[in-house]
């Protein structure tokens, strides 16, 4: 029998012989992580003011043309629909395949008139731009009644209000942070948010943290790059994808947490003009930028 077991390790095939390998020398096939790319994003009209403004059809439709399948607003003194009957906003809009998501607007005056012309124009929000730095965290709470009830209005228009930061709500004030004050005393039912992430940035917040602080509560943002800070406090916009902020694990975190409209802005431009910064933002976003 002895004799035999010996015959029978030696015919053993060797793969059989050979020592085990230890697990740490065993190389596992690391699996392409997949990405994907935003199908729909828009551009704040403000990017082009001085276009809108010499011919609103015209901007518009060259807008479209890059790309850009949403539009946000805003009120350049001919009002939220640039002179436009609803009726005749709504067709210029549907017939560029574009759509019209929002428009920054004076939220605390004649709010139902401009509601009515919005519903019927096609928009789902209205938001307000800009508050100014309070001196006090109870002036912040007096906006943020103030949001609520402009909310309320909103909601009887079926339309939905939004609130667009800038830096100074992200300045300590009395030991709080303004933008905190605003989202805690607001209700979650009426009000959403816009973040504006370069100005979160250059705040020296982290967009992505303060995003995953309030789940749901950020419906829209502002896609707005800065290059790196120069001490000087200049301004630090430029073509997005050319600057600092990880917009790549930013936009990713913020479809899990709520976020629906990812909206360009440009405000300064070195070395390219509003058009053809819009027209290369659109480019990147479409052909180069994924998450």
């Amino acid at each position: 029998m002895g004799a035999l077991l010996g015959v029978s390790s030696a015919i053993m095939p060797l793969q059989f012989c050979s020592p085990a390998k230890k697990e740490d020398e065993v190389q596992m096939e690391t699996p392409e992580v997949s990405k994907s790319k935003l199908k729909d994003f828009g551009i704040q009209l403000y990017s082009v003011k001085d276009e809108m403004a010499a011919d609103a059809k015209a901007t518009m439709t060259a807008l479209a043309g890059f790309g850009y399948s949403q539009f946000e607003g805003f009120d350049g003194g001919k009002g939220v629909l640039w002179g436009m009957k609803p009726a005749e906003f709504k067709s210029l809009t549907t017939d560029l395949g574009v759509k019209m998501v929002a428009s920054h607007a004076n939220v605390f005056d004649n709010l139902d008139a401009q509601a009515a012309d919005a519903k019927e124009a096609g928009l789902e929000y209205l938001i307000c731009p800009w508050i100014g730095p309070q001196k006090t965290i109870d002036e912040y709470k007096i906006i943020a009644d103030k949001f609520n009830k402009a909310a309320e209005t909103l909601k009887s228009h079926d339309l939905k209000f939004a609130y667009h930061n800038h830096d100074y709500t992200f300045v300590n004030l009395e030991g709080l942070v303004p933008q905190d004050l605003l989202i805690e005393n607001t209700d979650p039912a009426l009000v959403d948010f816009e973040m504006d992430i370069y100005w979160v940035h250059v705040a020296g917040f982290n967009p992505s943290e303060y995003l995953s602080k309030y789940p749901g509560r950020f419906k829209l943002c502002h896609l707005k790059d800065a290059e790196a800070d120069k001490g000087d406090g200049e301004e630090r916009g430029v073509l997005f994808g050319s600057g600092e902020i990880p917009f790549t694990k930013i936009v990713k975190e913020s479809i899990d947490l709520g976020m629906e409209y990812f909206i360009v802005e440009q405000e300064r431009f070195v070395g390219t003009n509003p058009m053809e910064a819009a027209e290369k933002n659109a480019a990147y976003l479409k052909n180069v930028f994924d998450y």
